[in-house]
């Protein structure tokens, strides 16, 4: 299993950035999500999507700007991010969940204020 998280990058407070994850090696859609890395502190979930995509989680600290479409790709999930904060800059890891957590090699998101 492969995951490939790209879409990262330096915005500004009040922004919108949409992350996308790719997954290869696995023949149908399995539980993924996003979870993040903030400087200094450690790995949060941030949201997921069930494994018939149907069903979504957002974490309550980012719940109304951040979420997971629900009509994301075969074996590949988006994270819409609005309304950027700068408590938003972190490592942002893709997480695909089949008996074991696989993860990507996360992209950078860096808010400005």
């Amino acid at each position: 299993v492969q995951l490939q998280a790209s879409g990262g990058g330096l915005v500004q407070s009040g922004d919108s950035l949409i992350l996308s994850c790719a997954a290869s090696g696995i023949g149908t859609l399995k539980r993924m999500g996003w979870y993040r890395q903030p400087p200094g502190k450690q790995r949060e979930w941030v949201a997921s999507i069930s494994d018939g995509g149907g069903t979504t989680h957002t974490a309550d600290s980012v719940k109304g700007r951040l979420t997971i479409p629900r009509l994301s790709r075969k074996n590949t999930i988006y994270l819409e991010m609005n309304n950027l904060r700068p408590e938003d800059t972190a490592i942002y890891y893709c997480n695909l969940f089949d008996y074991q957590d696989y993860w990507g090699q996360g992209t950078l998101v860096t808010v400005s204020s």
